[in-house]
């Protein structure tokens, strides 16, 4: 472990693994130790891009424009 707190993945893994510098772990701790996982961490601002383009191209199929989404806001908060 170095200074800062840091360890060293032995090449051969990285590479049968396909680890990349941008990968992020979490530790467990186990009745023998530790084990690292690697996690995925969702990009967020992705994913509204993708969410926000698939939702658009749903409301220009169905002819859905914004004052048609104004006027659903405005009843929904009538109706609350």
């Amino acid at each position: 472990m170095s200074p800062k707190g840091q360890l060293v993945v032995p090449r051969d893994i990285r590479k049968q693994e396909n680890f990349k510098p941008t990968d992020r772990f979490v530790a467990v701790r186990i009745k023998e130790g530790v084990v690292f996982k690697r996690v995925k961490i969702p990009n967020i601002e992705a994913e509204f891009k993708s969410l926000s383009k698939e939702i658009s191209q749903h409301f220009k199929r169905r002819g859905i424009n914004g004052n048609d989404l104004k006027g659903a806001i405005k009843w929904a908060r009538k109706s609350s």
